[in-house]
């Protein structure tokens, strides 16, 4: 990535990061443009040549995560399938910079906020939107490594749907306990029930 690039997707992540704890402190009918825009140090005008609108925004960091998973299975070493994908997940699912530049106080009150804002219908169909095209990508990176084609077999498209379950499914637990498990930790731990076929606990 050049230095413009890497400027370009920096501006991007901060955008992004401003609009979530922005959203999850006030609420989502309490933050405007203009306000994600002055938290990342940028003008709205700024803004509105990354995301569409608050909501884009919002969910832009999930997709980006995602889409890097897709990123990481395509440029890992030759190993085992589900050993490429663990690798792949729990590396885009450890602590980020910018959380750990922004601290976002306490975690249980954090926790609440976001569960606060994922229920946020203008949110959910965002959500939806972006997983379906992370789920596309990922699928097309399980067809390289598996010599399998995306357009005629169902496994690379079954496979993608299992790790976007699990990443979805950890984010979740990670937000409903207390203290919250890390959510790498979870989403190992998913992946690794999905490897050996989700054998009853």
């Amino acid at each position: 990535m050049g230095l413009r690039e890497q400027k370009k997707a920096e501006t991007r992540a901060a955008l992004s990061w401003a609009a979530l704890r922005l959203t999850v402190e006030r609420g989502f009918g309490n933050v405007r443009v203009e306000d994600i825009a002055a938290a990342a140090g940028v003008s709205p005008r700024t803004f509105n040549n990354y995301f569409a609108g608050k909501g884009e925004a919002i969910v832009s960091r999930h997709l980006d995560r995602c889409l890097g998973i897709a990123e990481a299975l395509r440029e890992g070493p030759d190993e085992p399938l589900w050993d490429a994908i663990t690798r792949a997940v729990v590396s885009r699912f450890a602590p980020d910079a910018a959380a750990t530049a922004n601290p976002v106080g306490d975690p249980a009150q954090w926790a609440a906020g976001v569960r606060a804002v994922l229920a946020e219908p203008a949110l959910q169909g965002e959500m939806l939107k972006a997983g379906a095209v992370a789920e596309a990508e990922i699928a097309a990176a399980v067809a390289d490594r598996t010599n399998t084609d995306p357009e005629r077999d169902l496994y690379p498209h079954l496979v993608a749907s299992a790790v976007m379950a699990a990443t979805n499914t950890a984010m979740a637990h990670h937000l409903r306990t207390a203290p919250p498990v890390p959510v790498h930790h979870l989403v190992a731990d998913a992946l690794a029930q999905i490897a050996a076929g989700l054998p009853t606990p």
